[in-house]
């Protein structure tokens, strides 16, 4: 496959570059001014796409507005074209994105007169391929959405009668039982899990058709019924493994009730229940039959929250020698309920998954431990050349080589850091000399959001809360050949290295670190601007357009040349 995965726009004439980035079910689009500054009229970008079958561009579409003529809001979603993006990146998340063929993007430079009228400049134009599968047939990564809090969400399904509570349970162990009464739930349902959810109820649809498949899952938390279902019809075909810990010991629990129906289908011999020395908290399902080869793992837990609330990722492998891992790890987890059995087989090496033409291995834990390999993923980001990304799920509790690597490389002269932990372990948005910031934290985040935005379902509402980032991967140098990602069920933790049973992935390839960078930065963002405004008195302060200043005022695009972390970010995407 081609290095389609960033595409440069070619027009000469127009005044800004443009730099298409290739995310799985999204596209970053980057544009730069040539010229040291924009002139003071310039005023946004105005962004349209045409999809691969299309005879037309649509516009995307802007929820912030200029001012009415009498300074209220405007609260209407308007074209781009009217509402230019005040940005130098943008996420666009394509409605038909699976669709084969090339996506086309068309920016325009908008200027504003001294009368408010609008002018557009010379556009680029460029195209790319948003396939599916990140590498067909190989390997692909996905994503859930993971933005119950966000104006989008609310739009769609949230009403004064159709809240949160209509769609998912209150609590995990009412999972198993719980049926949605919000009348778009399996629409609502569809966009929430996005493309990770899809793919896990895909491989295990090809695994009851395929009549020869034996069927291997490790799983943490289970409390989704329609993936328990399909379970239930392999039959004697499925080996299952389930968590015992603490949470999950009670026979009211969802995964005792899971284990219970299974044992019913599958026969209790096929059904375990264990917790290695602290933990079972791998995500993996393993198909092994004549027509289909393929493995899911990551850190999607089969649970209404991991699927349909958190910000989570599953990759699939597919392929007889890609699997052969897994199933191994299976059997080496089966033998042995405890970390003194499973730290000395072969599991805890890095196995090639010898997938042509990809660089990725994995690895089990829980290793050894003076064999783990937390200390050499916190000397691999301190090794960067440009920049770190990280999405990292409980961060503040879990100390060590990563947590101190990260602290180090934010530090670090010329590396560009971003990140997002659902906990707080030192600052917020810091800007430091050199144009890095310091980690931004998802937590805390303010339901009141400032007109034209609408009230959000609370991260600290206990139907809508708890953890909402529950990713776990670093991105390392995405721009660089060197380009590789951690990723996986491990919490980059001494638990996730030497207790627990987890799945980490190292994969050394540009494409998939782009795909991870992007989602990372989509994160970043998205929780940025909330906790932004819930530790600011902003929410009784609209937020709208800038127009073009007067005498005497500042262009909205001021900070983003003189402020060193703003500078970096467009020289780093564009």
């Amino acid at each position: 496959m081609p290095n389609d995965f960033q595409i440069i726009a070619k027009n000469a004439d127009a005044p800004f570059t443009l730099k298409l980035h290739r995310g799985d079910g999204m596209t970053l689009l980057a544009m730069n001014w040539k010229a040291s500054k924009p002139p003071r009229d310039f005023v946004g970008f105005a962004l349209e796409y045409k999809e691969p079958d299309g005879d037309r561009f649509w516009t995307i579409k802007n929820r912030i507005n200029f001012p009415n003529p009498d300074g209220s809001v405007n609260s209407e979603r308007t074209s781009s074209r009217l509402s230019p993006i005040q940005k130098f990146r943008w996420v666009h998340f394509p409605v038909n994105a699976e669709k084969e063929g090339q996506f086309t993007y068309r920016v325009t430079p908008v200027f504003m007169s001294s009368s408010d009228e609008l002018s557009y400049g010379e556009a680029q134009e460029a195209s790319i391929v948003l396939a599916r599968e990140t590498y067909p047939g190989k390997l692909n990564v996905t994503f859930t959405r993971g933005f119950i809090s966000s104006q989008a969400f609310v739009d769609r399904y949230i009403t004064d009668t159709d809240g949160l509570d209509t769609l998912i349970p209150d609590t995990a162990d009412k999972g198993l039982n719980f049926i949605p009464t919000h009348p778009k739930a399996d629409e609502a349902l569809q966009w929430m899990g996005f493309e990770a959810r899809s793919a896990i109820l895909e491989v295990l649809d090809a695994a009851i058709t395929d009549k020869t498949a034996i069927v291997r899952v490790v799983c943490y938390d289970l409390n989704d019924p329609t993936i328990v279902s399909r379970l239930e019809k392999l039959k004697k075909r499925l080996w299952v493994i389930i968590d015992n810990s603490k949470e999950h010991k009670p026979d009211t629990s969802a995964e005792s009730q899971a284990a219970e129906r299974l044992a019913a289908t599958a026969g209790t011999d096929q059904v375990k229940r264990q917790h290695m020395s602290n933990l079972q908290h791998n995500k993996t399902i393993v198909v092994d039959g004549n027509d289909v080869k393929a493995a899911v793992c990551g850190s999607t837990n089969f649970t209404w929250r991991g699927q349909f609330v958190q910000s989570n990722n599953a990759i699939v492998v597919h392929g007889k020698k890609a699997i052969q891992p897994f199933i191994d790890a299976f059997e080496n987890y089966w033998t042995n309920d405890f970390a003194k059995g499973f730290g000395p087989t072969d599991s805890t090496d890095w196995q090639n998954l010898q997938l042509t033409g990809i660089d990725a291995k994995v690895t089990f834990s829980p290793h050894l431990k003076d064999k783990g390999v937390l200390q050499s993923i916190g000397d691999d980001i301190l090794s960067a050349k440009s920049s770190v990304f990280y999405s990292l799920a409980f961060l503040n509790q879990t100390g060590g080589a990563v947590t101190d690597a990260i602290k180090k490389v934010t530090k670090k002269e010329g590396i560009f850091v971003y990140g997002v932990s659902d906990k707080r372990t030192g600052g917020l948005d810091v800007h430091l000399p050199n144009g890095k910031v310091a980690p931004v934290y998802a937590a805390n985040l303010s339901e009141n959001l400032p007109e034209p935005f609408k009230s959000e379902p609370s991260a600290l509402n206990p139907k809508g809360g708890g953890t909402r980032m529950h990713h776990k991967f670093v991105v390392i140098d995405f721009d660089k050949p060197t380009a590789l990602v951690y990723m996986g069920s491990y919490n980059f933790s001494n638990p996730a290295d030497v207790e627990n049973g987890e799945n980490l992935l190292l994969i050394k390839d540009r494409r998939i670190a782009v795909s991870y960078m992007i989602q990372a930065l989509t994160i970043f963002d998205h929780y940025h601007f909330r906790v932004l405004q819930a530790k600011s008195d902003a929410s009784d302060k609209p937020i709208q357009l800038k127009k073009a200043p007067k005498t005497g005022q500042k262009p909205w695009w001021d900070e983003d040349y003189t402020n060193p972390r703003k500078i970096l970010d467009r020289g780093l995407f564009a």
